[in-house]
């Protein structure tokens, strides 16, 4: 059962991948790729770790898809200046770029395939927990996680005196 949701949880995340770069309006990219993104957190959690499948789903479709969306809508998409501008060439430029990447990628995966075993018999169960990472990361990883906080308040508060310097 398991592999049957795997198979059918990684063909929709690469349907949507597929859809999301052939579609000709934004708005429909936007959201075959949160179709993707949630297949993905699937795949998550077919690999036993939840953890990451809800930070996927919680920060990459949720929060950072809102301003993907938010920034779409300012662009204004639909606009008859963006829709007249389309470049026709360039996608059969991609169509080429695509190929050529897929020719350069593919005998790198065969040279590499003792790396991407599905299954590490070092690494037990339940490593992907909320607990775990915790542990790890509260642990081990305390003052970058720590910086990488007071770096984002610094951030914060440097946006809050550039808002009020314009206003």
């Amino acid at each position: 059962m398991e592999t049957i949701l795997f198979y059918l949880f990684s063909v929709l995340a690469l349907a949507a991948a597929i859809n999301m770069v052939a579609q000709k309006k934004v708005i429909y990219s936007a959201i075959s790729l949160i179709i993707c993104l949630c297949a993905v957190a699937a795949l998550y959690l077919l690999l036993e770790a939840p953890f990451i499948a809800a930070v996927q789903v919680i920060v990459y479709a949720g929060a950072i898809m809102v301003l993907f969306l938010f920034v779409i809508m300012m662009l204004d998409p639909f606009s008859a200046a963006i829709l007249r501008d389309k470049k026709k060439y360039l996608a059969y430029a991609a169509v080429v770029l695509g190929v050529l990447a897929c020719a350069l990628i593919l005998p790198l995966l065969k040279a590499y395939k003792p790396l991407l075993t599905p299954h590490n018999p070092d690494i037990g169960a339940g490593t992907g927990t909320a607990g775990n990472i915790g542990q790890v990361l509260f642990n081990e990883y305390l003052v970058p996680f720590e910086m990488t906080s007071v770096l984002i308040l610094v951030a914060i508060i440097g946006v809050v005196v550039l808002a009020r310097r314009r206003s």
